[in-house]
This record gives C-alpha cells, sequence and structure tokens, in this order.
C-alpha cells in the first residue's frame, strides 16, 4: 500500500459506501483452549470439514500459525476500502477475514496495511485474494494466507462491509468464528460450536498419541474398532 495513513483516515470518514456491524466475540477462555491445537485435530472434531480452499496458503511459508477471532470484511474485486475501514474495528487477538470474491487480477492488500493491522492487535490475515510486498510482509511479521501474489494494486473507492458474514472461496465466516491456522491451511470454527469442538479434543488427542506410539512401535496395518 502506498496511501499514507492519514489520507486513508480520511477516505475512512467520507465513505457511507461502507457497512458496519458490531461483533460479538466469544470468551477468551474459549479461544485459548483452541490455541495450538493442530488443524487436523480441529476438522476431525467438527467430523471432518471445516478448512478453507486448499489454495489458501501462507505468504510466507515460515509464517503460518495462528489462533484468534474473525473480524470479517467484504472489500469486493480490485478494492480494499473495507479493508482499511476495518482496522478501526480490530481488537487485540482477532484476525482479520477479507474476501474479495475470489478476485486475483490485483492485491488487496500488502504489508502497510497489514502492519497497520498487526499494530492494532491482529494475529492474522486471510484472503480468497492475493497481497504483494513480500519482503515487507516478512518483516511485520503478521501471518497472511492468501490465494497468490501481484504487484498489482487495488482501487479504494468501495462499497464494502464490515462485520458482516461472508463467504471465502466458497466457505462461510462469520464475525466472531474463531480462525486456527498451521501448515497444514486455515480452519473456521463457528461460535456456535465452540464448546462442542472442545469438548470432542481430549479424546482426539488421546487417539492419535496412541496411534503415533503404535506407529513408532511397528504397526504396520491400522487397527480399526467395530463399530455398534
Amino acid at each position: 500500500m502506498v496511501i499514507p495513513p492519514d489520507e486513508d483516515k480520511s477516505m475512512i470518514d467520507e465513505a457511507p459506501s461502507i457497512q458496519r456491524k458490531d461483533v460479538v466475540r466469544p470468551a477468551a477462555a474459549l479461544v485459548d483452549a483452541l490455541r495450538g491445537t493442530p488443524t487436523g485435530f480441529i476438522v476431525d472434531a467438527m467430523g471432518g470439514s471445516g478448512a478453507l480452499d486448499y489454495r489458501i496458503k501462507p505468504a510466507i511459508a515460515d509464517q503460518a500459525t495462528f489462533c484468534g477471532v474473525a473480524l470479517t470484511c467484504d472489500a469486493g474485486p480490485a478494492d480494499n476500502l473495507a479493508l482499511i475501514a476495518a482496522l478501526e474495528a480490530v481488537m487485540p487477538g482477532d484476525v482479520l477475514v477479507c474476501t474479495t470474491g475470489n478476485y486475483t487480477g490485483c492485491a488487496v492488500t500488502g504489508d502497510l496495511v497489514l502492519g497497520m493491522a498487526r499494530n492494532s492487535g491482529a494475529v492474522g490475515f486471510v484472503t480468497d485474494g492475493c497481497v504483494r510486498d513480500l519482503p515487507g510482509i516478512r518483516m511485520v511479521g503478521l501471518p497472511s494466507y492468501c490465494i497468490g501474489v501481484t504487484p498489482n494494486s487495488p482501487a479504494r473507492s468501495g462499497p464494502g462491509t464490515v462485520g458482516y458474514p461472508v463467504t471465502v472461496a466458497g466457505h462461510p465466516v462469520a464475525s466472531g468464528d474463531v480462525i486456527v491456522a498451521d501448515q497444514d491451511g486455515v480452519v473456521v470454527i463457528p461460535q456456535a460450536r465452540l464448546e462442542e469442538v472442545i469438548a470432542r479434543l481430549p479424546a482426539i488427542r488421546t487417539s492419535e498419541a496412541a496411534m503415533d506410539q503404535a506407529v513408532r512401535d511397528g504397526l504396520r496395518v491400522p487397527v480399526f474398532q467395530a463399530k455398534d
């Protein structure tokens, strides 16, 4: 991004085309209970699904892990005014989730806006669009998932939304959902399912640990328990 922050601010103030909705965030204890959990375990706890499209990958390969609360915005194609407006709503621990409608003709953000998001307390960024300024993004250190990289830049005219439910590469995401990412990908846990998923994780961890040990001990063929 090349527009100075004060100019960005004036554009936000003059952007009636940006619709905003308040975010109801889950209790911090629920988010903390998921921190450090492999995405595969979380998917298993949700019945085998919940991950975003496999094409959404970390812009910087070794900056791939985070756990936080979704703050959604819909910037639409070739525009990022909604993303800039979302900066005002970022709370510590949030993950900015920005849909472009899968638009790849230009980047939706670069290192400057991502740096502002980090300064506001964001722990991650996810988009179904593209980013740019990879050396700067590495320096910023905010784990950022995208579908590609291009130096082309967006407009800043709107319209767009902040806080409303969005669809990211075909997957629904609502503000207040919990987003967990690691090298396997990005998983969305609906806020309404947090307690259910957390309750299932101990059994999944125990089962995985037992199988890991069995493989180390020489297991050659998987053993399945018969269902009643």
